[in-house]
């Protein structure tokens, strides 16, 4: 049983939409750190486990009691799985053989599936022929500002369809994840509940296949990373991501990741001294095309006014 979802997209909506890009767009700088030091099962496990001791801390602040309920339970761990463990897990083990700018590509990829899992499974979020549109002409612009050498890199292929893997993950989550607006659980409690049930996943498999780690020997500017994607691009994130999921729909809150790769980009002119070319440029600008089509007021005032 589906709960309706006002897919109207406010400024509010999409602010949170420009927000959750930028934490998200800093987890593949935080990723391209930590995997030069730590193994890809263990820093999914840190990632989950230190955004659940946040999350719960947040929780108990405001006075919020977790869930009681096994099938609550059962539903944090099965969003766990698709919305953490697999999506986390292909994408830090893909960016250890391909470049960040393509893993970003590829993730791109995620509002297209949605469009389709959603358009199938959820009765309320049939794509219009503006949205699908709107959706490929973002897409585009991903491409187009990466740029096209980023496609052509030497990444091995299997590595590259662990990340279009994780997308079509990303895309089931957001549906299923539409069910918790319907069990009257808050974003917060929500988002601590999946990322508690992905590190109670986590913990026994990254102990199986991959041993205890020596956490001694980690460098501080490693912990800073960590911290940076727990806390981050985790914890801060999610509570945002499962906001605007409650009140926009699975479909809309996807589109956050054709923001990521324009977020990625200014924060490396910002911090990283990285600079911006025409090509960037062009991009963003598909992407603000394609997304102004998917929102469509714009569109209608035009039409309006040439009548």
């Amino acid at each position: 049983m589906t709960t309706s979802i006002n897919h109207t997209m406010n400024i509010k909506i999409w602010t949170m939409l420009v927000l959750l890009s930028m934490l998200w767009g800093g987890s593949f700088f935080f990723v391209g750190v930590t995997v030069s030091s730590l193994p890809s099962l263990t820093i999914v496990t840190l990632r989950v486990g230190i955004a659940a001791l946040v999350l719960w801390g947040m929780v108990i602040a405001l006075g919020e009691r977790p869930p009681n309920s096994l099938k609550v339970w059962g539903a944090f761990f099965f969003m766990g799985l698709l919305n953490n463990v697999i999506p986390f897990v292909l994408i830090v083990w893909g960016q250890t053989q391909i470049a960040s700018g393509l893993a970003s590509i590829l993730n791109a990829a995620t509002p297209i599936f949605a469009v389709i899992v959603a358009g199938v499974l959820l009765p309320d979020e049939r794509p219009s022929f503006m949205k699908l549109v709107g959706v490929m002409l973002g897409f585009c612009g991903v491409v187009v500002m990466i740029g096209m050498p980023a496609l052509e890199g030497s990444g091995r292929l299997l590595a590259q369809l662990a990340v279009v893997a994780a997308a079509l993950s990303y895309a089931f989550a957001g549906v299923y994840g539409r069910r918790f607006k319907s069990m009257g659980i808050n974003p917060l409690s929500t988002a601590a509940g999946q990322v508690t049930a992905s590190t109670l996943i986590m913990i026994p498999l990254t102990l199986l296949l991959e041993g205890a780690v020596d956490f001694r020997s980690i460098s501080v500017i490693t912990w800073g990373a960590v911290a940076g994607l727990a806390i981050g691009s985790t914890a801060v994130a999610y509570v945002l991501y499962f906001k605007v999921l409650e009140l926009a729909g699975a479909t809309n809150v996807l589109l956050v990741t054709l923001l990521v790769p324009v977020s990625a980009v200014f924060l490396g002119a910002l911090f990283l001294n990285e600079s911006l070319e025409t090509i960037h440029f062009i991009g963003m600008g598909l992407i603000a095309l394609g997304l102004s089509v998917i929102d469509g007021r714009l569109w209608r005032q035009l039409r309006l006014t040439g009548a």
